[in-house]
């Protein structure tokens, strides 16, 4: 009798599958790097301007590679449009590493700007070459779980970095900040290198059309992004003027270098690009908030405010796990909307606690949820960026996507050291608007969620 045996389909490869292990482990590191060295730097750059006399360039260290970052993002989604990743991928490990040299051998501080502005080009270019190689490299069944790895790689160093850099300030000097992180990033990006080159070109064998007035665009929100970073850091009418100057060069630049349709959320990719920058937005928003209002309005050493952002970030790891791991939803806007409104009750549970009667506990209950939204969110809107996105369009859109999410946040952190410092110093009013503000536009993502779906919204096999 014949047997009626089926035979099992073969099991989707694992992201530590033989031809994905050494990528995999390439990928992961490399952004552990760039997520270490954005905290690290915050760490030693008081001690770097002390010991360079360099106080009155502080604010450009910071927003000088913001900006050139920018410009690069831009640059590398053309690039890998037009002719694959590994050379976007390549360039931005060499500008990278020759920018963490210059500021690390720096003899003065504007020396180190220099350094800094080049380190911040070829962390634009890496950003956005590795969400390509994710779609070139992984079958579409991994990508949730390579971006959940890859969400993981910004929490671990967000919750080592600062401690591992000020030892390494205080028992190194601040130079090995910079020193160090070039030999792991060499062997990072040499494990990539067999399986870059197993990578066809993109479809396109010439720069897409527009390529350089795209650019000409970033370069104007480079510039503005840098006016809104030092403004940020500025009182008084100059940090008006500045913050100004820098809104309404993003009005005028950003909706150039975002998806058609980007600012009235049509439906697709626009809607997804605006979710990653509201919910960025409204969570560093909140986060900059928390251990400021809960020292001075609570009591807590800096210490236990700061503990309180280690459980956001464990949260957020969490969710980005979970997300990888549970069955795929049927309708693609059911990780994004549950993520935003995780966020939304999230924020507005901690703005509970200006309230002095009500535990601190409270607002440590809110931030957790509003962690384990983001975990949910971020690799779920990376994923549908990628399926909404032709092989020749993935650069674009991959830039697009983290653009969204850089300039978002800065204006936010702009405008909330605005309210902040209006009136002398903040109080409960002032904290409780700055969170219910931030919950607010988590809200609105809530509600734009649904339209991150064409048509009917429901997967195949849904």
């Amino acid at each position: 009798m014949p047997s009626t045996a089926v035979t099992a389909a073969p099991a989707a490869p694992g992201l530590f599958a033989p031809r994905l292990r050494a990528m995999t482990v390439g990928s992961v590191a490399l952004i552990s790097l760039l997520a270490f060295e954005a905290l690290a730097v915050g760490t030693a750059m008081p001690t770097v301007a002390r010991s360079l006399d360099g106080l009155a360039l502080y604010g450009i260290a910071f927003g000088g590679p913001f900006a050139t970052g920018v410009l690069a993002m831009v640059v590398s989604g053309i690039w890998c449009d037009a002719r694959g990743p590994r050379g976007p991928m390549w360039h931005g490990v060499a500008w990278f590493v020759v920018g963490l040299l210059i500021a690390g051998t720096a003899p003065v501080m504007s020396a180190l700007v220099v350094g800094r502005a080049v380190q911040g080009f070829g962390s634009g270019l890496l950003s956005v070459a590795l969400y390509v190689i994710v779609g070139h490299a992984y079958p579409q069944e991994l990508h949730r779980r390579i971006f959940a790895a890859f969400a993981a790689a910004w929490v671990v160093p967000s919750l080592v970095g600062p401690a591992i850099a000020g030892l390494i300030v205080q028992y190194l000097g601040w130079r090995w900040v910079f020193l160090a992180v070039p030999a792991v990033a060499v062997p990072a990006v040499l494990l990539i290198h067999p399986g870059l080159r197993s990578l066809g070109r993109s479809v396109a064998a010439s720069p897409p059309g527009g390529a350089a007035a795209r650019i000409g665009w970033a370069c104007g929100a480079a510039v503005s992004a840098a006016l809104l970073h030092i403004g940020g850091q500025q009182r008084g009418t100059t940090a008006l003027v500045l913050v100004a100057l820098a809104v309404v060069g993003l009005l005028v630049c950003a909706p150039r270098l975002l998806p058609a349709g980007f600012l009235r959320a049509a439906r697709g990719l626009p809607t997804v690009v605006g979710l990653r920058g509201l919910a960025s937005a409204a969570f560093v928003g909140a986060e900059v908030v928390i251990p400021l209002m809960l020292s001075r309005e609570r009591g807590l050493s800096p210490t236990a405010a700061g503990l309180i952002l280690t459980v956001g970030a464990l949260a957020w790891s969490a969710g980005s796990w979970l997300q990888g791991r549970i069955p795929v939803p049927a309708s693609r806007a059911s990780l994004p909307r549950l993520g935003l409104s995780c966020i939304t009750v999230g924020t507005a549970t901690v703005a509970l606690a200006v309230r002095p009667e009500l535990p601190v506990a409270v607002a440590v209950l809110g931030w957790a949820v509003a962690g384990l939204g983001m975990g949910l969110l971020y690799p779920s809107l990376s994923v549908l960026t990628l399926e909404l996105s032709a092989p020749g369009e993935q650069g674009r859109n991959s830039s697009s996507l983290q653009l969204s999410d850089s300039l978002f946040a800065a204006t936010v952190l702009a405008l909330t050291g605005a309210v902040l410092a209006a009136g002398g110093a903040p109080g409960p009013a002032s904290y409780a608007t700055t969170l219910v503000v931030t919950a607010g536009l988590a809200l609105l993502g809530a509600l734009l969620a649904g339209r991150v779906v064409v048509g009917g919204g429901v997967r195949p096999g849904g």
